[in-house]
């Protein structure tokens, strides 16, 4: 099994540290894992992004021509890594900031109100976080257990206080996606 995501947004919505607790959890689960961060000159408020493989076996590049899931956070990473995701992958776009209507009807398509949930779970900065709620209610590629000892460790060992709502982001963003799926199969 090998997994490619790309996480994309501007600084100061918790791209690379999303990034960062996602190979952590995979770490946790003793699975190969390649982090490879990019943003531009302005940290916060620029764009930045990363690719994150994880993998049951080594791994042979950090660099994704096509991506298994595309996390867009902001409209300039929708248009830049929309094209980059394969037939059947999936798209978490936050519906709070991209208003536009995904491009291709062969990918599976999650709006979540990222901002919105990030700042209901007490810090506005997690916008990555509740996003990779989601990504996992939809795309098991680590168990939620994982993800939540991966945030005790990267948070609570250095800023106890936020691990509350860092944990709360992800569940906020794990139980909307959930919740939107039941609904589409209601639909169906």
């Amino acid at each position: 099994m090998e997994h490619s995501t790309i996480i994309g947004g501007f600084g100061g919505q918790g791209i690379l540290f999303a990034g960062q607790v996602l190979a952590q959890a995979a770490l946790i689960e003793g699975r190969a894992v390649s982090w490879m961060p990019s943003y531009g000159p302005e940290m916060r408020g620029g764009t930045a992004s990363c690719t994150i493989v994880i993998a049951d076996h080594p791994i042979g590049s950090p660099i994704a021509d096509v991506a298994d899931s595309v996390v867009a956070l902001n409209p300039p990473s929708m248009a830049r890594y929309e094209p980059l995701l394969a037939p059947g992958g999936l798209l978490v776009v936050n519906a709070s900031l991209i208003e536009a209507e995904p491009g291709r009807g062969d990918v599976e398509v999650l709006t979540l109100p990222c901002t919105e949930l990030a700042r209901a779970a007490g810090d506005g900065r997690l916008v990555g976080v509740v996003a990779l709620g989601g990504l996992l209610a939809r795309r098991p590629i680590v168990r939620p257990e994982s993800m939540r000892q991966a945030l005790a460790e990267l948070v609570g060992s250095h800023h106890p206080e936020l691990l509350d709502a860092d944990l709360a982001a992800f569940t906020r963003g794990y139980e909307r996606a959930g919740f939107a799926a039941v609904a589409a199969a209601v639909q169906l």
